[in-house]
């Protein structure tokens, strides 16, 4: 089951919920806001987040983590050079728009990585690198349910953002093109600012 939850700190944010609907287990992605809502959410429903996943370390979709791994007890996620972001309020944008929001201790995926839940290790998904919105930004592809969780790398209708610290265009295009138009077209993607899309459609909107 996919749980779409947008959050509002300074600008509004997709935060989703990845859940095992035998076990009630789950991911929670990008929480970006509103912590204690979220955990309500969590608690009213009876699901067990094991792992938050971040898609990349801007502060609209890191704003709540602190307050879940600390509520929650479980480990956040994010791609290897994440750090550079989660520890920089300048390169994360959050000393633009506000009080510095940092997120420490977060562990490292690399590309190629299948992230499983303990309670069905067949409950996954793997890390895909897609740079170009930010040298960090990963996409979460399960190939069992045919959704990606997308970030800030392609909405509905547009590409993502590349003029914000570590963004490149020719990454991005790349990104898009290489790793994410090879997924199955009836892949459903669920980004950060958009409603959802397919990759057939993008991949229609994009290449002619």
């Amino acid at each position: 089951m996919i749980a779409e939850v947008p959050v509002k700190g300074y600008f509004e944010e997709n935060c989703f919920f990845y859940i095992d609907d035998a076990t009630r287990h789950g991911f929670i992605i990008d929480p970006g806001a509103q912590a204690q809502e979220l955990l309500t959410l969590i608690r009213e429903n009876g699901w067990v987040v094991e792992k938050i996943l971040l898609t990349h370390g801007h502060f609209d979709h890191i704003g709540a983590v602190d307050k879940l791994q600390s509520a929650l007890q479980i480990p956040v996620l994010a791609y290897k050079t994440a750090d550079d972001y989660l520890l920089d309020a300048n390169r994360n944008l959050s000393a633009l728009c506000g009080p510095s929001i940092l997120v420490h201790g977060a562990e490292r995926v690399n590309d190629g990585d299948l992230l499983c839940l303990s309670s069905d290790p067949s409950y996954s998904l793997c890390v895909i690198y897609t740079p170009g919105h930010t040298t960090d930004s990963v996409v979460y592809y399960s190939e069992k349910d045919r959704i990606a969780f997308v970030g800030d790398t392609i909405f509905k209708g547009n590409i993502g953002n590349y003029q914000y610290p570590g963004g490149n265009l020719i990454d991005l295009r790349r990104s898009i093109i290489e790793r994410i138009f090879t997924l199955p077209d009836d892949t459903v993607l669920f980004s950060g600012h958009s409603e959802q899309t397919t990759v057939g459609t993008e991949k229609r909107r994009y290449m002619h």
